[in-house]
């Protein structure tokens, strides 16, 4: 029963991350464009962990957070993730919403991921990761206090301001309660569980079935929304993106090893718990996304 109600949480959090547009690449864009509502809502989407928190230290439930001291190979690797972001034209998650709106080449993106991750559980630098303090009473008021004057200033807004924010912070907030059941739910997590199975020959490696269920059920979601929006169209292999797409996964699977995680988990559980690591891998993603976009607009002529 616990596990149909946790399917249900993420096909929902699909749904909005695909309605949304959640897209670390579209944030950067608008940025510099001249709007930087959409990527601040994206920064501070996972405001409301301190919901799920507070609820597990009411039921005596683990939750862990990813808290480490910053370091150079966090901000190298958020600038590897961010750069292959950028020619992928996608993060993680809306390579996934990209899928589900009917995309065959971000199949390409994903096996680059699995790729990438392989290489770095084959060969890991020594990274020297330091463990950080977990967030205490100080950093959960701060958060609370934070996310309230967010919802009262949304509120007060127009409907495009309450319909994004809401939906960010809400993707936060259901995403807070899956890792209650689930720490490793995250598709970077799921990757780096195949990845370590695949380089180390253990079974015991492996993702577990409900890990699986619970990357379906997202991708039900995202079809759901762009179903429902009349997005989806299907767009068969190319080649050419093929080989683009892999090797933009294949830097992003790179990358999300190096920190430690991509931008999903960086957003939904390094950033609220104040983790230094996780400032630093995400002003790394920013920046890796900013040279990228660049780079791609000097390098690669448009299609016609």
């Amino acid at each position: 029963m616990l596990l149909l109600v946790v399917l249900i949480l993420i096909c929902i959090l699909g749904f909005l991350a695909q309605s949304t547009g959640l897209c670390m690449v579209r944030g950067v864009k608008e940025w510099k464009a001249g709007n930087k509502e959409f990527l601040l809502a994206i920064l501070l989407s996972g405001i409301l962990a301190w919901v799920a928190t507070s609820f597990a230290n009411y039921a005596d439930i683990s939750l862990k957070f990813r808290t480490y001291q910053i370091s150079g190979w966090f901000i190298f690797g958020g600038l590897i993730f961010g750069f292959g972001t950028a020619f992928n034209q996608g993060c993680g998650v809306s390579t996934l919403g990209k899928l589900a709106r009917g995309d065959s080449n971000m199949f390409a993106t994903i096996v680059g991921w699995l790729v990438g991750w392989t290489i770095l559980a084959y060969w890991q630098p020594q990274t020297g990761v330091i463990k950080a303090t977990q967030p205490d009473n100080i950093t959960l008021l701060l958060l609370i206090i934070g996310s309230l004057a967010l919802i009262i200033w949304t509120f007060f807004g127009n409907k495009q301001r309450r319909v994004l924010w809401f939906s960010m912070m809400g993707i936060g907030l259901l995403a807070g309660f899956i890792f209650l059941y689930e720490p490793k739910w995250p598709p970077s997590g799921l990757l780096n569980q195949m990845s370590s199975a695949l380089a180390g020959g253990n079974e015991r490696n492996w993702p577990t079935l409900e890990q699986y269920l619970l990357f379906i059920a997202l991708l039900l979601g995202m079809f759901l929304a762009a179903w429902r929006t009349n997005k989806f169209l299907f767009v068969p292999f190319n080649f050419k993106r093929w080989v683009e797409h892999l090797c933009a996964g294949t830097l992003m699977g790179i990358g999300a090893s190096l920190a430690i995680g991509g931008n999903d988990s960086q957003l939904l559980l390094a950033l609220p718990a104040f983790s230094p690591a996780g400032f630093g891998a995400v002003a790394g993603i920013l920046l890796g996304i900013w040279i990228g976009l660049l780079a791609k607009e000097k390098l690669i002529k448009p299609d016609n």
